[in-house]
Parts: C-alpha cells; sequence; structure tokens
C-alpha cells in the first residue's frame, strides 16, 4: 500500500521506520505533509518518501497516495481526518481519534458513504501479546474476571511537556496516554462501564497531569486505572479471575504475557515484534482496504466511541471540556 504521512512529529517518525521495515510487504512511503516544506522534505530525504508537500491537502489530492497516516495535534484529528476521506484516502489516524465521541460518529458514517477505511490507531489492539490475553479470558483459563490493573506514567520537560497540556490541542495526560489504560481495560472487561468515580490533578495549564480512575462493570467487576505525565510508573497490568491471573510487565509495549493458575501452573508465552509494534495495525488496514471494508472487524467503530465517549464523561466530571469548533 502507497502512504502518505501528515505531519512530521516524533510519531510519524516511527511510523515511518515502521514503513521501512515492511518493504518486503509492499508498504510504501510514498509522501509526507508539513507546514514547512523544509521539515517535509528533510523528513522525506530520511526516510525515501518519493514526495514533499507543504500543504496537507495537496498530499491528500496526490492520486498515488492510497492511504495517509495522521499524526497531528490531537484538536486536529477530526478536521484532518475528513478532509482525506473527502480526497478519497483511506485513513489511520492518531489517537484519540477525536477530543469529542460525536466527532468520531460523523467520521465513522462518512468512512461508510465513501466506502473508504477509516481506524483510530490504538496500535496496542493488535498486539499478538495482547491477543493471547483475550483468548485466556475469552476461554475461561482464569475463570471468571473480578478485577484489573493498569498504570502509565512518564516525565517530559520543556517543549514537548508544553504540547502535551495545552488545552488548545487537546492536551491532558488522559487524552495522551490515559486512553492505553482505558482501552486496555476495555479489552479486558469487553463491556461498558456502569459507573465511574475518579480522582484527579490539574495543572497550571489547566489540563490534567494525575488520574486515578476506578470503573465498574456489571456483575461487580472493577478496574483501577492511573495515569499520569510527571510520574515515572511502570507499564505494569494484572488482571485477576476466580482461578488465576494475567500479568502484563508493559501492557503498552506488549511482547510477553504470564498466566498463573491459583495453587497450579504458571505459563509465560512471548511475541516479540516484527519490526516495532506498529505493523499490525498496518497489516489492518492494509487487509480491511483490500477487501472493501469501511472498518476493522477486531478494532470496531464501536470499541472506539465506547472509549472516547468515557473520556467524554471522565473529562466532564472534572469540569473539563473541549468544544467541536476548537
Amino acid at each position: 500500500m502507497r502512504w502518505g504521512i501528515l505531519a512530521t512529529g516524533s510519531i510519524a517518525n516511527k511510523f515511518a521506520r515502521t514503513l521501512q521495515g515492511m518493504k518486503e510487504e509492499g508498504e510504501v512511503l510514498e509522501a509526507v505533509a508539513s507546514r514547512e516544506r523544509k521539515k517535509a522534505e528533510a523528513f522525506a530525504e530520511e526516510y525515501g518518501a518519493a514526495k514533499a508537500y507543504d500543504s496537507y491537502e495537496k498530499m491528500a489530492m496526490d492520486p498515488q497516495v492510497e492511504a495517509i497516516y495522521i499524526a497531528t495535534p490531537n484538536s486536529m484529528h477530526f478536521e484532518n481526518t475528513k478532509m482525506c476521506l473527502e480526497h478519497g484516502k483511506h485513513v489511520l489516524c492518531e489517537k484519540p481519534f477525536t477530543i469529542k465521541k460525536e466527532e468520531a460518529e460523523m467520521l465513522y458514517a462518512l468512512a461508510q458513504e465513501k466506502g473508504l477505511f477509516l481506524m483510530e490507531a490504538f496500535w496496542i489492539r493488535f498486539l499478538p501479546a495482547l491477543m493471547r490475553m483475550q483468548e485466556w479470558i475469552r476461554e475461561g483459563a482464569i475463570g471468571e474476571v473480578v478485577h484489573m490493573r493498569s498504570d502509565y506514567g512518564f516525565i517530559t520537560t520543556g517543549a514537548r511537556k508544553d504540547r502535551k497540556f495545552d488545552s488548545s490541542l487537546g492536551g491532558g495526560a488522559l487524552l495522551d496516554i490515559g486512553i492505553y489504560n482505558l482501552g486496555f481495560a476495555h479489552m479486558v472487561m469487553g463491556e461498558t462501564p456502569v459507573n465511574f468515580s475518579s480522582r484527579v490533578h490539574i495543572n497550571e495549564y489547566g489540563t490534567d497531569d494525575f488520574s486515578t480512575i476506578l470503573l465498574e462493570y456489571p456483575g461487580g467487576k472493577t478496574a483501577a486505572l492511573t495515569t499520569s505525565i510527571g510520574m515515572e510508573m511502570p507499564r505494569q497490568a494484572a488482571i485477576f479471575g476466580t482461578k488465576g491471573s494475567i500479568t502484563l510487565p508493559d501492557f503498552q509495549q506488549a511482547q510477553e504475557v504470564t498466566l498463573h493458575i491459583y495453587g497450579g501452573e504458571t505459563i509465560t508465552e512471548k511475541f516479540p515484534f516484527d519490526v516495532n509494534g506498529f505493523e499490525y495495525q498496518i497489516r489492518e488496514v492494509r487487509k480491511g482496504a483490500a477487501n472493501g471494508q469501511s472498518a476493522s472487524e477486531i478494532f470496531k467503530p464501536a470499541d472506539s466511541l465506547l472509549v472516547l465517549g468515557l473520556m467524554d464523561d471522565i473529562r466532564e466530571s472534572w469540569n473539563m471540556k473541549f468544544s467541536c469548533e476548537e
């Protein structure tokens, strides 16, 4: 598939490196776009893109580009995705897909109308280690799930910190990395929470830099999630059931998962990445586009919308709101 990359930040660099590692599968970086021509040209030279654009729309109009990966700030995802779909491109848009659930609903409807594949780049959904985790849960290997927990935190400084917390860019720890905790919880529980409670710290930027969230599910199941930009937290996760547990030393970069049966055996399975972890979502886009699908059958729009809606509710409970016009 011939790709265009929209924006040239750190995540776009990782995506370009993934494409380089998938050349034998037919993945090609056709073009890159930045609002600054020099950045686009430098990116294209580094990763071997045939074209560099100083306009997002000009790249979206390129007939050689089949699919576009959107790596712009959160607040721009809606308008960028809409523009690419309107120009007939399949789209993989970085998470959070949009900063409001209603925006995402409009985009999924537009993709279906135009017969184009559209997916939020919640890449961990396709990691083999996490798919194995889900198999164990479905098979009842740990009995009925009772509780799970996951943590994710890191420290950043300078201009990167400013970007992470800028409300005009859709900033804050929940949108930036809390979505990993919430999306992972949905992979485990597979249901809509019936209630939630939380504690949050709002920083000098007016956005969240720490939160701990307790989700309650049907049947009394619970999930405890902690997110921070400002504290280093190992990305550990654990799922506890009536017969056993599943643990991951790093759920967000999962290449290893352990099943422990209470009073019995412990099994650890390892799933090293083929490239860097992004390859699995790229394969899903390629397959979906080739099959004429408008959405993934594994990471469905309903999955994306559930998490986006939950983030809307959580931010509203913190009196943090983003309008669809931002």
